[in-house]
């Protein structure tokens, strides 16, 4: 897939800066674009765009299509006369995301946009709206989902009135009857954030940068997903999940993980064609250049769990769609520009899967110490069709991770990198960008230097998670030096030298 030496910053919008309490796609996020440009780079790496479900991770949405209303720039809809500047004065605070306080200010100033829009919205938008209505296969299903969870007081779809968690044509009908205005408003917020997405992408691409997007494999149970395809997933006659996805006990945990996400029906989505595959994939590559594929391992054999167990302990592995998905995606949207997440215990049968398809693997160098030379994440060890990194966004920052070593591993770390220990963080991005992988992706907070403060995310833990922002004007002109440096130095610049200001 990548031919080119690349290199780039992992930072997921919501940890922009700026006003709102929340990173959004206005300014700040064009600013960020112009910092890889000056530094250098050429891949910016987010996380899932989707609306966050309940813990505000982007790997638990409400739909595998949507986008999140919390990213959008309320500066833009205000400049279009939807909202008036004295709507975006609220008090929230300028560091971690506080969400229920973000999605209560932002949601409300959304909906009174949403009405303003189709009160008195110019012909040209209420045109170029109904297009993206007409063209948009999912927006409805999505749009009556999300005005049917709120007229139901935030329960799961499952605890809705049974004609309509079962989609009773009659009963859909008339509740989206019932419910037009707040579908309206849900449509609106969707067809806004296409619009300031595609318009940021297309800021990041003239400037040379790719997007790097993020597909989850399994979807959250309480999602339009779910609710609109009950054919495609593992659910009994009242819709509950029969069995759910995991992973097994193993070093880290004695009784695995159990996510509970439903597990789809591979035979109904091969009967299918496999069109809502096809669909998720395309919608993806509409919003990025690149997609990473999420717990990769599960397309060639997953964990499954009965629903009615508490721990993982009792699953089984089963046998995944395998080449037969990408096949089909391949013959219906041509070659595929993916990254397999291939981390963890993954046996020969996934890589085999991986490299049929040319897909590039992760490498994340804070597995590589502490179990010898011939750990596969030691850049010794790297294939060029690979991507390495420092770390992702389930692991401790590179500071926060070398301070938490025991002594002996810290030893073999500056041992391996040749360093005094002075510098770790900065050592460790050396070696990733001085490695043979095509690509390598550092998170911003490795960039800056951060501790154990600014982790994005610590797995297993079900709150005070995905909140991290930097503040405005942390990024400095040393930063972008250093960085276009080394990037020069190990292969990866693919532009002049630009000022940062």
């Amino acid at each position: 897939m990548q031919l080119k030496r690349k290199s780039g910053i992992l930072l997921h919008p919501t940890s922009l800066p700026g006003a709102g309490g929340i990173g959004s796609l206005g300014v700040e996020a064009r600013r960020f674009v112009d910092f890889l440009a000056f530094s250098g780079q050429s891949l910016w790496q987010v996380l899932p765009l989707g609306p966050t479900a309940s813990g505000n991770s982007p790997y638990s949405c409400y739909s595998a299509f949507a986008g999140n209303p919390l990213l959008l720039d309320l500066e833009t809809i205000a400049d279009e006369g939807d909202i008036s500047r004295d709507d975006l004065r609220a008090e929230l605070p300028a560091g971690k995301v506080d969400f229920p306080r973000v999605e209560r200010f932002k949601n409300a100033v959304l909906r009174k946009g949403a009405a303003n829009f189709f009160a008195a919205g110019d012909l040209e938008r209420r045109d170029e709206f109904r297009r993206f209505c007409d063209n948009t296969f999912w927006l409805h299903d999505f749009a009556l989902f999300m005005a049917a969870k709120e007229a139901h007081g935030g329960k799961s779809w499952l605890h809705w009135p049974r004609e309509i968690a079962c989609r009773e044509p009659a009963k859909l009908a008339k509740l989206g009857e019932s419910l037009a205005e707040a579908i309206n408003g849900q449509k609106y917020m969707q067809w806004q954030f296409s619009r300031q997405w595609q318009a940021l992408k297309r800021y990041a691409n003239a400037k040379g940068i790719e997007i790097i997007g993020d597909i989850p494999i399994f979807v959250a149970f309480d999602s339009a997903d779910v609710w609109a395809n009950p054919h495609l997933f593992h659910l009994d006659e009242r819709g509950r999940p029969t069995v759910v996805a995991g992973v097994p006990p193993d070093y880290f945990s004695e009784t695995g993980q159990l996510w509970g996400n439903p597990l789809y029906k591979w035979e109904a989505v091969a009967f299918h064609g496999y069109d809502w595959w096809i669909e998720r994939m395309k919608s993806a590559l509409a919003l990025c250049d690149i997609v990473r594929i999420d717990h990769f391992r599960g397309f060639e054999a997953y964990w499954e769990v009965p629903a009615t167990e508490k721990t993982a302990v009792n699953g089984r592995w089963v046998k995944g769609p395998g080449d037969a998905l990408f096949s089909a995606l391949i013959d219906s949207l041509g070659p595929l520009p993916v990254i397999a997440e291939d981390l963890g215990v993954i046996t020969p049968d996934v890589e085999a899967l991986r490299d049929r398809f040319s897909f590039p693997g992760m490498k994340i160098l804070q597995f590589a110490f502490g179990s010898g030379p011939e750990n596969p994440y030691l850049p010794h060890n790297h294939v060029r069709e690979s991507v390495v990194y420092t770390g992702t966004h389930d692991n401790d920052t590179t500071a926060g991770w070398y301070a938490g070593l025991p002594a002996k591993e810290k030893k073999q770390v500056r041992d391996y990198l040749g360093s005094d220990g002075k510098d770790m963080v900065g050592d460790l991005i050396r070696a990733a960008l001085a490695s043979v992988a095509n690509m390598t992706v550092i998170p911003l907070q490795d960039i800056l230097k951060l501790d154990s403060s600014a982790r994005m995310n610590v797995p297993g833990t079900p709150s005070n998670n995905w909140s991290w922002r930097f503040p405005a004007d942390v990024i400095r002109e040393e930063h972008c030096s250093w960085l276009h440096d080394m990037s020069e130095l190990y292969g990866r610049l693919i532009r002049k030298r630009e000022q940062y200001t």
